[in-house]
């Protein structure tokens, strides 16, 4: 705390505004590397504007914690404010600026080929028929957490099952800290246990023994051998054998046609790939937990409505194709 500066007023008509686009930045990244990228400035005057402020409001407003900065309560109380004016004055000088009909655009999607063969179809179809020149990149997504990719730029969006990144988020958000990413649920889906039609277990009641019991391969974007289906195993103190990983749903259900290996897939996909019927699938024999599909982004330094208008779209785009194809699992004794 800076003690000279406590009880001192702050001095509106003589407060320099940009400082506080600056605390905003800072306050996102929670870096002043970052936020000085952003701001196309050096890292000194990113430091000399925050040491201005604090001495305009007489407070810290960020901490050093080791590497990272953590904002003081005032800071925390400031911040949303100082947001929501910079966005609305944002909005009011440029009202208009984007508009699907004439926009000439590129959107990168982070998400898994399984929720890409979901979800692509209907969004391109969606922006054939209302943005023509917007066009739509999907990358890769090789983590159940993408935050750091969302940070840099990388991506847009991302689009997956990220369980650990969503509770965290929703653990600080509840316990007061500022966040600098948002989510919003597309749809819940499960896994299914999936092998070729013809495999020797495919007319067998599949028990919880004879599932740890056999070969699997897992989709793993990490590369790990070890996924959620491991971990809800090891929760019942057991294990399966996973004899191989891959990194897409699309060639795991290709090695399955062909081997007697085992594997687990969303359900969603299996109906959306095209290889449905030369499939068996049969429920797991334990409880794991619901898949939910969430959209994740970061604040950046405001939300445009291109992107809010990209993610509306998203949501139509799941909406519609989650509701055309699912069917009953089959249950084989």
């Amino acid at each position: 705390m800076i003690p000279d500066q406590i009880s001192k007023k702050i001095n509106f008509r003589t407060l320099d505004l940009n400082l506080l686009r600056v605390f905003d930045e800072v306050m996102v990244e929670r870096s002043l590397t970052r936020a000085a990228q952003k701001l196309s400035l050096t890292q000194p005057a990113i430091s000399n504007a925050m040491r201005r402020l604090r001495e305009a409001i007489g407070d810290d407003l960020l901490k050093r914690n080791g590497q990272a900065l953590e904002p003081t309560a005032r800071a925390q109380s400031l911040w949303p404010v100082v947001r929501e004016s910079l966005k609305q004055l944002q909005d009011s000088l440029d009202p208009d600026e984007f508009n699907p009909l004439s926009a000439v655009t590129t959107f990168i999607i982070a998400m898994a080929d399984a929720t890409a063969a979901e979800v692509v179809p209907a969004l391109l179809e969606i922006l054939e028929q209302e943005s023509p020149g917007v066009s739509l990149r999907i990358v890769p997504l090789t983590t159940r957490d993408p935050r750091e990719l969302l940070r840099q730029e990388l991506a847009d969006l991302a689009v997956g099952y990220f369980p650990a990144a969503i509770a965290d988020l929703t653990s600080r958000a509840q316990s007061g800290d500022i966040v600098s990413f948002e989510h919003s649920r597309l749809f819940d889906g499960e896994y299914v246990c999936v092998m070729r039609k013809d495999h020797p277990l495919s007319q067998v009641e599949m028990t919880l023994d004879l599932f740890c019991s056999c070969r699997h391969l897992l989709v793993s974007f990490s590369g790990r051998p070890f996924g959620f289906i491991d971990e809800s195993l090891a929760a019942l103190g057991k294990k399966r054998r996973v004899v191989g990983t891959v990194n897409q749903f699309a060639t795991a259900g290709r090695v399955v046609l062909q081997t007697n290996l085992l594997t687990v897939l969303p359900r969603h996909f299996v109906s959306v790939a095209g290889i449905e019927s030369q499939l068996v699938l049969k429920k797991l024999p334990f409880e794991s937990p619901i898949v939910h599909v969430d959209m994740l982004w970061h604040h950046h330094s405001f939300t445009p409505k291109a992107q809010r208008w990209l993610r509306s779209s998203v949501e139509r785009a799941a909406a519609l194709s989650m509701k055309s194809h699912l069917s009953p699992i089959e249950n084989l004794n």
